[in-house]
């Protein structure tokens, strides 16, 4: 209750000061960043892809669609907040996002604000006919993640280092990791460490670390800009990294061996394009991220890719591609 009544008066502040800047003219999307994109690839790529539509559209349309992006910081108490004020301003037909927490962020303000429309990537939520989400299936990209890390550890140990726990992280990406990794390897163990937030490069390099330590020579890191730390770690102790959401191979050459990515920028594409031709499906899910929709990318074509790993692992790793395409894990 007292939530919902600071958000309430926070709303109405809002409001006071942005009545000049109401609704006029064409459609006016916001695309709210849970974060900071020069942090983040999938955010990179989210912006990428409203921004292409955004673009394709106004060519096309006398009457242009205004764009507006809002980065909300790694702070995750303010962005709830953030939310708000965006719906509270009256100003935008859609606020687009992408993160798995956002639907429980954006139902109260949805309810606060009865008018405002939500489409949310990377995130699930059903049946809520203000919002319409675009889930990742991160179980084939995990496996693969996996699977590799599997085939190229020397000690039969992995890691995972996650920047906190969720159920997308707990339910799906470790358990898929650890059931790739078993799947190449039988002797292969997992181990898990978690950052605390998305932005701790000194305690991912840490992290990385206490894993070399125990013996684990490949590590997934799944944890923002501590990744950064990691990657140090990895190059002080001949570590190997499998990389998560792009192409990251120029980040640490030949210590990164292999990169998976669910293409954000599509998802982000085709989802704008279809509001703005008022297709959108609201109250439901739309379900990607398989080899076979062509929404996963298991990164091969890169040269430090080739220079990393052996014909023969790369040959395995093809092998697993097409057996995925047509069967469930």
């Amino acid at each position: 209750m007292f939530n919902k009544f600071i958000r309430i008066i926070f709303s109405v502040f809002i409001c006071i000061f942005s009545f000049s800047c109401s609704r006029t003219g064409g459609q006016h999307i916001a695309v709210y960043v849970p974060g900071i994109i020069a942090d983040s690839p999938t955010y990179a790529d989210v912006v990428k892809g409203v921004q292409k539509a955004v673009n394709e559209w106004n060519m096309d349309n006398s009457d242009p669609v205004k764009l507006t992006i809002v980065e909300a910081g790694t702070t995750q108490s303010q962005w709830q907040p953030g939310i708000t004020a965006l719906a509270a301003s009256g100003k935008y037909d859609v606020i687009i996002s992408s993160n798995p927490s956002m639907p429980e962020l954006c139902k109260p303000v949805a309810k606060d604000f009865p008018n405002q429309k939500f489409i949310l990537l990377d995130a699930f939520c059903e049946n809520n006919a203000q919002i319409s989400t675009v889930s990742y299936n991160q179980k084939y990209q995990s496996y693969l993640s996996g699977y590799m890390a599997g085939l190229s550890t020397k000690n039969n140990k992995v890691g995972l280092i996650a920047a906190q726990e969720y159920p997308v992280m707990n339910e799906i990406l470790y358990p898929y990791f650890e059931k790739g990794a078993k799947k190449a390897n039988p002797w292969c163990r997992t181990f898990f460490r978690v950052v605390g937030n998305w932005y701790d490069a000194s305690k991912g390099a840490e992290l990385a670390r206490s894993l070399a330590d125990a013996g684990v020579d490949v590590i997934l890191p799944i944890c923002g800009g501590a990744s950064q730390g990691v990657i140090v770690t990895a190059r002080e102790r001949n570590l190997k990294l499998v990389w998560f959401d792009e192409d990251g191979f120029d980040k640490a050459p030949m210590t990164i061996i292999s990169c998976t990515r669910i293409v954000h920028d599509k998802a982000a594409y085709e989802t704008t394009l279809e509001f703005l031709k008022g297709e959108t499906q609201w109250g439901s899910v739309k379900t990607i991220g398989t080899l076979s929709d062509g929404y996963l990318e298991f990164v091969t074509d890169n040269e430090n890719y080739i220079r990393a790993n052996s014909e023969e692992v790369r040959t395995k790793i093809e092998q697993v591609k097409a057996e995925l395409k047509n069967s469930e894990i």
